[in-house]
């Protein structure tokens, strides 16, 4: 079977602000790696040739992997505005038997060797509660239902395989959505669920330890220890600076915005709670943590 590979790395990654408003994320280091190159590395180790990368935020920084990795680049114009869907539609020319990655994964095997004539999308056990997407399924594995937030679940998380059949029918309803204004903060997967009962995905299960998602600094900190004392971002060295303090000691940080673009953000520092403009460049106590 003849495969290939679409991922999508046009976002702005605002969680990860600070470091994401110098570096898109799937350009960052992870334990000696560049998240992007370790995924086209394996990929390219799968025998999967054809890779796609969609960019847009800071998309000047994804030019090199053409002449590294001989990888097709294609531009995402309304990364700002429309959510990943977006993403899909203007690569979805290449959507056939096609692995659908985000560029920010980290996967400590390499989860693109095997190959399905099914549809899948890769799941994890979460146990407890949680805020991620759930799947129920029936018998053969068939996804029957998601739900955003559930208890000891096996919930979304990683890549996703699209059969040539899948991808078809992906194709129309991307096209339909994509013109609707009513859609334009939804993810591809939210369009999936939307026609469930016309096309079949499956659940495709691994151990948590295989697929990595950071969605903090703090949990990359925590996969990561080089990003406890020294993450690369100037923003937070000067912080640091300020406050003289290790970055470690720079907690829950949380995006500031106003109409849609990151002006600033957040943190927490011993007891304290602080916010940083990004126009003023200035640092001000807000309050004492209760």
């Amino acid at each position: 079977m003849n495969r290939n590979a679409v991922i999508m790395a046009a976002g702005l990654s605002t969680r990860f602000v600070p470091l994401s408003l110098e570096i898109p994320k799937a350009l960052l280091k992870v334990k000696g790696e560049v998240l992007i190159e370790r995924q086209i590395r394996q990929l390219r180790e799968a025998g999967v040739q054809e890779i796609v990368v969609v960019i847009g935020y800071l998309k000047e920084q994804f030019q090199y992997l053409r002449e590294k990795y001989d990888v097709i680049l294609i531009e995402n114009p309304v990364y700002k505005i429309r959510n990943n869907h977006s993403s899909l539609y203007v690569a979805r020319k290449y959507l056939k038997n096609t692995f659908i990655c985000s560029g920010d994964n980290y996967f400590t095997e390499n989860v693109f060797c095997e190959q399905s004539e099914r549809a899948y999308y890769a799941s994890v056990f979460d146990e407890g509660e949680t805020n991620e997407w759930c799947l129920k399924t029936d018998e053969d594995g068939k996804i029957e239902e998601v739900v955003i937030g559930g208890k000891d679940a096996w919930v979304m998380k990683g890549h996703a395989w699209f059969t040539e059949a899948f991808s078809e029918k992906m194709v129309h309803f991307l096209e339909e959505a994509y013109h609707e204004e009513a859609k334009k903060d939804k993810f591809w997967e939210e369009i999936y669920m939307e026609h469930m009962n016309e096309m079949e995905l499956f659940i495709h299960r691994y151990e948590n330890s295989i697929i990595e998602e950071f969605d903090s600094i703090e949990e990359l900190r925590k996969f990561d220890e080089t990003y406890m004392e020294h993450s690369g971002s100037r923003i937070l060295e000067e912080l640091c600076s300020e406050l003289d303090c290790p970055e470690l000691e720079i907690k829950k940080i949380v995006p500031l915005k106003t109409c849609g673009e990151v002006d600033g953000f957040c943190f927490e520092y011993k007891e304290c709670k602080y916010r940083y403009s990004l126009a003023t460049k200035e640092l001000s106590r807000l309050s004492r943590l209760e």
